[in-house]
């Protein structure tokens, strides 16, 4: 006995919008290629349309490996270790308490970095300093420094507390975490108690970022994340 053939259902003739942050063009036949590979768009019903955006989704998570430069350093590549950076102060010692100058009880100045081991294929540099014992989910920024040269091995002490600082040549600063006068460096000023631990850390990246002012820490990591050749810090403490 011959089985009877069901009409196909009907069409639901919605376009699957899709937005990217790579190099990936959608062509007028609906195609979208993603690193010569071809995911074809199928218009459906509505349950196929949903396990289509499933699958969709599924695909292009596990292309975006496939966009990067396949001639990027292996040290930024997905899952390898960035190379280490030496991070030092001639103001105090690696977990040393940093002088009282250097805080929001002394001149408030920021405290002079030293640095070695920067990659020969760096680019730029970055800062961060941030304090992760602050009694708030996230750590306290204190400081957030970018497009730093990359032959620039130190920074002299009291940068001033604007977006682009006279020196170094080029360099922006972002938004620290105080409420107020909050751009380029704030010093400790930690609640009495127990000592709180302040991270200064340099990044040697692989690319240029832009000229962009406003970057804070969330920003400035999040454009960083996948030109990250090396970096080090430099942890120092203070309590009141």
């Amino acid at each position: 006995m011959r089985r009877k053939m069901l009409a196909p259902p009907s069409v639901d003739r919605k376009l699957l919008r899709v937005k990217l942050d790579g190099n990936l063009p959608v062509r007028p036949d609906h195609s979208l290629v993603v690193s010569r590979v071809v995911i074809q768009l199928v218009f459906a019903d509505s349950v196929t349309m949903f396990r289509n955006q499933i699958l969709l989704a599924v695909t292009l998570t596990a292309l975006a490996g496939c966009q990067k430069d396949s001639t990027a350093p292996a040290s930024s590549s997905a899952g390898a270790s960035p190379m280490k950076i030496s991070v030092t102060s001639s103001a105090f010692q690696p977990g040393a308490a940093i002088p009282k100058q250097y805080t929001a009880d002394g001149e408030d100045h920021s405290p002079p970095l030293a640095w070695s081991g920067a990659p020969k294929e760096t680019k730029e540099l970055a800062l961060i300093c941030d304090d992760p014992d602050a009694p708030r989910p996230q750590p306290w920024v204190h400081w957030v420094l970018y497009k730093i040269p990359a032959d620039t091995k130190s920074l002299a002490e009291g940068i001033p507390r604007q977006a682009k600082p006279p020196s170094p040549s080029g360099a922006i600063q972002g938004p620290n975490s105080f409420p107020s006068d909050n751009i380029g460096y704030r010093g400790p000023a930690p609640p009495k108690g127990k000592p709180h631990h302040y991270h200064f850390r340099v990044y040697a990246l692989d690319t240029v970022l832009p000229s962009t002012p406003g970057f804070d820490k969330e920003l400035l990591l999040a454009a960083i994340k996948e030109h990250k050749l090396a970096e080090g810090e430099l942890i120092g403490t203070y309590e009141r």
